[in-house]
């Protein structure tokens, strides 16, 4: 079995981290490679790219997706490891069976923190992840997972169970941590109420992250990419775990707060909104 060789990785308060970024491309923009290489830019991160999946899609969907080979995602991944290294990676959408094993395979023996962004659906609701690799993101990902970052619909994928209260999130969060992940976020976006939740279980204990919903006609589309990448980039450049996630965080709710009104169907963040003016009322 070939393994690409493990990056040597530098000492923490790095000022520039490297992200490696295992994901599927959005034509769009808004989602995928193209939001989390934007995210980790915007957040003081160098991203990397070994890209899973091509997309066909806007604000309105996933009209084809064309997965590469596990050969040519082995040999993108060998490529960064043998030269530029890497502090942290994030993996999204790998789309099938054979792309997440060739993930883990490549991941197997790395010393830095991964953060799985376990992708199964868009926002849209297209399929993203072919149903048996849940199984395998399962049971071959997660337990490498310095962090897992499911929306309540994944987390209820990958638990067998509905996730449609805080208490389901903090059951869920348990179970992945039992999955073998070092720490499991369950976001709240997809659960009902005024204010949003987000669950984080970890070894030692737990930590509930919380702020007022944001109103919008429109979902946002490319907000679990961009949280994962951005968290990736907090701990890439050595943050621990809970400032990476509340830096993150803030980052992403202002992202949001200055989505640009781009497209007809679910709205894209606005990942550079911290060198731009604060939008009117009547942007938002």
């Amino acid at each position: 079995m070939h393994r690409p060789a493990a990056p040597n990785v530098p000492a923490p308060a790095k000022a520039l981290g490297r992200v490696l970024v295992i994901a599927g491309s959005d034509s769009g923009g808004g989602a995928g490679i193209q939001a989390d290489v934007k995210a980790i830019t915007a957040m003081g991160g160098f991203a990397m790219t070994a890209i899973a999946a091509l997309t066909a899609q806007n604000t309105h969907g996933v009209f084809g997706v064309e997965p590469v080979s596990p050969r040519f995602l082995r040999a993108q991944i060998t490529a960064i490891a043998s030269d530029l290294g890497w502090d942290a990676v994030k993996t999204g959408m790998l789309a099938q069976i054979s792309l997440v094993e060739a993930a883990a395979e490549a991941l197997a023996a790395t010393p830095a923190p991964v953060i799985v962004d376990p992708v199964i659906m868009a926002t849209s609701g297209a399929r993203l992840l072919e149903p048996r690799a849940v199984d395998a993101l399962r049971a071959q990902l997660i337990p490498r997972a310095a962090l897992v970052t499911p929306n309540a619909p994944e987390a209820a994928a990958l638990t067998g169970r509905n996730v449609e209260t805080r208490e389901d999130q903090r059951r869920a969060a348990d179970r992945l941590l039992e999955a073998g992940a070092k720490a499991a976020l369950v976001k709240g976006g997809h659960v009902d109420g005024a204010r949003v939740y987000d669950v984080l279980a970890t070894q030692t204990g737990e930590h509930i992250f919380e702020a007022d919903r944001i109103p919008t006609p429109r979902p946002f589309h490319g907000a679990g990419c961009t949280l994962a990448s951005a968290i990736a980039a907090g701990m890439a450049r050595g943050a621990a775990l809970i400032p990476a996630i509340d830096a993150a965080r803030d980052y992403l709710r202002g992202a949001m707060l200055h989505a640009p009104d781009f497209g007809t169907g679910a709205r894209p963040l606005n990942h550079a909104w911290r060198n731009q003016p604060a939008p009117s009322a009547g942007d938002r």
